[in-house]
């Protein structure tokens, strides 16, 4: 498990460790959260392709899925 704190996740990298059509290398771009201020959902922008997608921050926390950084 990946521990972090989802509230310092705004412009980290992550890799994946499966990635669909070359898209290996992510940022994430943006935080969403609630009315009280808890990160709820992330905006993570592929490198390669620039393309975004919403995510629940806790699909990071997925050691399987996700690594840290760009390898």
């Amino acid at each position: 498990m990946n521990r972090f704190s989802p509230a310092k996740w705004l412009l980290s990298k992550w890799t994946a460790a499966q990635p669909r059509h070359k898209e290996k290398h992510v940022l994430v771009t943006e935080l969403f959260r609630d009315e009280q201020g808890t990160v709820v959902e992330i905006e993570l922008q592929v490198v390669l392709t620039r393309r975004e997608e919403h995510l629940p921050w806790q699909t990071l926390q997925n050691a399987d899925a996700w690594t840290m950084g760009w390898k």
